[in-house]
Parts: C-alpha cells; sequence; structure tokens
C-alpha cells in the first residue's frame, strides 16, 4: 500500500485547484473597485506570509536537531514545553505591550527575538537551547496576535468595507497552506544539502525573519490601542472587556478548545497512523513529508471553501458546524485501526483548519474591541497553551485513543459554547 499517500496528495491537489475555481471570490468586482483596499492587503500578506515562512521552516528539524545533539525523548520534552510555557506566561501582557506601545513595534520585536531563537540552535547547550524555546514561545504569541491586530486595526482606520476582511484572512490562510509546504521543501533542501545540517532551516529562518522585519520596519505605519493609559491599565481593560461582554469570553474559550485540540493533533498525528500502518504489516516507513504536504493541501481547500459557505450562512455558524465535524474526525482513530479510514479523518480535520482560521480571524476582528485588541487576543491563548502543557505532561503515559478522546471532548465543549455563543448575539437582536 506504499502508492496510497502519493495517490491521496495527487487527488487532493486536483480537489484543491477544483474546489478553488469553483468558490472563486464573489468580492473581486469590490476589490477592483478599491485599490488602496488591494494594496494594502497585498502589503499585509507579503509580510504575513515571510515571518509564516520563518515559522514553517523550523518545524520540521526542531525534534531532529535536539536529537542530534544527544538529547533523549524526556530532556526535549521539557524544551518544547519550555516554549509553551512560555507563551502561557508571557502571553498574558505582551498584547498589552502591543496596545499600549504600538503593534507595529511589538511585530518588530518579534522579528528580533524570533532570530536570537534562531541563533540559540547554533550552541549544543541545554540551557541556550531553553532559552531559545523561551524566546520562540514569546515570539509565537507575538506572530499570532499583533500581525492580526495591527492588519485589522488598519483595515477598519482606513474605512475598508468590513466584508473585505474576510478576504484577507482567506487568502492569508490559502498562502499559508503553500507556503508551508514550499518551506517543507526548502527545509529538507537545505538540511540535507548544506554543511549546516540540521541547522540549516533556521538559518535560512533567520534570513527570512530579518526581510520581514525590514519591510514592517519600512512601510508599515505604527497604531495602537488605547495609548493614552499605563500598562496595568491596558491589562485591566482587557480583563474588564471579558467580565463586561460574556460573548468575548465564550469566544475566547471556543479559539482555545479547538486549537488546544489542534496541538494536540500535531503532536499525535505521527504515532496513530504508524500504529495503523504496523497493522497492515508494511515493511517501508511512512512518508511523513508526504502526508504533512497533504495536510496543508487540505488547509488549502478549508480556506477556499469558507468563502463558498458565507455565501449561505453566518460565519459564527460556521465555526459551530466545523466544531461538531471536527470532535467528530477526532473520534474515529479512537474506534477504526484502519490505516485508510484513520488518514482520511485526519484530512478532514486538517478542512476543518482550514476553514477554521479565516472564521475565527473574521470573529475576532468583529467582537474585539480595538482599545484592547492584542491584549484580548494573547489572553485568549492563556488556556490554550495551559491545556497543551497538561496533555504534553502526561502524553508519554496516555494510550493514543485516550488522547483523541481528550480532544473531541475539548471541541465538543467548544461546539456547546458556539452555539451558546449564536443564541448571544440572536437574544440582542
Amino acid at each position: 500500500m506504499p502508492e496510497l499517500f502519493p495517490t491521496v496528495f495527487g487527488v487532493l491537489i486536483v480537489l484543491c485547484a477544483v474546489v478553488r475555481y469553483f468558490t472563486r471570490d464573489t468580492t473581486q468586482a469590490q476589490i477592483e473597485k478599491n485599490p488602496a483596499y488591494l494594496s494594502f492587503r497585498n502589503n499585509y500578506l507579503t509580510v504575513y506570509l515571510i515571518v509564516m515562512g520563518a515559522d514553517w521552516l523550523q518545524g520540521p528539524y526542531v525534534y531532529a536537531l535536539y536529537e542530534s545533539y544527544g538529547y533523549d525523548r524526556s530532556q526535549i520534552a521539557v524544551l518544547f514545553i519550555g516554549g509553551f510555557v512560555s507563551s502561557l506566561v508571557f502571553g498574558t501582557f505582551v498584547g498589552a505591550l502591543a496596545d499600549k506601545y504600538g503593534r507595529r513595534m511589538l511585530c518588530i520585536f518579534f522579528g528580533v527575538i524570533y532570530s536570537l531563537s534562531c541563533l540559540t540552535k547554533l550552541v549544543n547547550d541545554f540551557i541556550v537551547l531553553l532559552a531559545g524555546r523561551v524566546l520562540s514561545g514569546i515570539a509565537t504569541s507575538l506572530l499570532f496576535s499583533s500581525f492580526e491586530s495591527w492588519m485589522v486595526s488598519e483595515h477598519n482606520s482606513r474605512n475598508f468595507p468590513p466584508a473585505l476582511l474576510s478576504n484577507t484572512f482567506s487568502l492569508a490562510t490559502f498562502g499559508n497552506g503553500v507556503v508551508a509546504i514550499l518551506a517543507g521543501l526548502l527545509a529538507s533542501f537545505v538540511a540535507d544539502n548544506t554543511s549546516f545540517g540540521y541547522v540549516a532551516p533556521f538559518m535560512m529562518s533567520l534570513g527570512f525573519l530579518v526581510l520581514g522585519t525590514i519591510i514592517v520596519s519600512a512601510t508599515w505605519t505604527e497604531n495602537y490601542g488605547d495609548s493614552t493609559v499605563d500598562l496595568a491599565g491596558t491589562f485591566t481593560n482587557a480583563l474588564a472587556a471579558f467580565r463586561k461582554d460574556s460573548k468575548i469570553a465564550m469566544l475566547g474559550m471556543v479559539q482555545s478548545l479547538f486549537e488546544a485540540s489542534m496541538y494536540t493533533f500535531v503532536f499525535m498525528w505521527t504515532p496513530a497512523l504508524q500504529t495503523a500502518w504496523e497493522l497492515k504489516n508494511e515493511a517501508v516507513d511512512l512518508p511523513f513529508g508526504l502526508i504533512f504536504a497533504s495536510y496543508m493541501v487540505c488547509i488549502m481547500i478549508g480556506s477556499s471553501l469558507f468563502g463558498f459557505l458565507l455565501k449561505y450562512m453566518s460565519i459564527e455558524i460556521i465555526v459551530g458546524h466545523l466544531m461538531a465535524v471536527s470532535a467528530i474526525s477526532l473520534l474515529v482513530p479512537i474506534f477504526f485501526q484502519d490505516v485508510v479510514t484513520v488518514l482520511i479523518s485526519f484530512l478532514v480535520f486538517e478542512v476543518c483548519c482550514g476553514i477554521y482560521f479565516p472564521a475565527m480571524g473574521t470573529l475576532r476582528g468583529k467582537y474585539i474591541p480595538e482599545a484592547t485588541r492584542s491584549a484580548v487576543t494573547n489572553f485568549f491563548r492563556v488556556p490554550l497553551n495551559f491545556l497543551v502543557v497538561i496533555v504534553l505532561v502526561k502524553v508519554g503515559d496516555l494510550e493514543n485513543s485516550t488522547v483523541f478522546a481528550i480532544t473531541a471532548i475539548w471541541l465538543s465543549l467548544g461546539w456547546l459554547l458556539q452555539n451558546l455563543f449564536i443564541r448571544k448575539i440572536s437574544a440582542a437582536y
């Protein structure tokens, strides 16, 4: 059955092209009449895809690099947990820094500290590598908050039509899938064909980070939340936003539950497929790079379907449906061990991820108050990191089926919260 994975990849590529063609953006005419928006969008997407490319370049070789330095599985787990704990701790206030001192400035700061994290990979010292993971944890918090907060604020301040915000998020997700595939190929090439070996992808990532930071410095204007209050006040105002509007808290928990499931899935899909593959008594190894590329194509399919679904239902309802489908897809490996069935369920989950990112990004833009946008967005990541750390600490003692059951429960809770969220919105009208 080795031909299964190239066949699946080929079918997904064709399906992606077909879906993309038949779900072409209906806002294109509106975009063509608004060259200012087009220029703004393309500038943001250029920066966003460069920094995401830097992030993707590192992913495939983090574990391999640590292993090549002689660290065992438990030591590597500590390094990974260090990154999540860092994001958990520092993520509570780096968003407040962005709202107070400027989103553009924090995007530049992201480039600096993530570059330093790359440089730590040159040193085979556990403390230095752990420091690098701490830096990458802070950078991750900024990557998934400050850039989006800057874009949404600029979009609104320039009075671009709200419908075009979904266009930007959809293209960002689709482009991210393309960049992830290309970054994986580039990382593999430089790791295998340069003297740096497993360090090479991190040095390549460093170059991307420098480029992205230069573009931000040269072309982005600064924007703020409420810069008139002190840092503690920004932090307090973000907490007040949760207390004042329960919809924001619900939205944050839905995001945390979905993304905690997604990050846990990143750790679990490999052993789950390996178990199913071994039951087939196949002599060849799984083509992990090809499977990863298939997942990225599914994300691209999902981002294309998002625009199509918007024609028939609200974004709030879309998120509710995808939470349910995601929960069902991650229940499959609990009850089935056939490799084809498990693979299909994982591909469905990745399609849901492709729909989720532009949908949730649009919801954040719609419901989070501008004055505390970055701080609130980072608060959303606190329970996410907490949940992932708990699972990572215990993952060695849990069966694969148990971990997938946990993710399915999280997603089911997310579905319930999203339905409560929809009811609150309906009651308001």
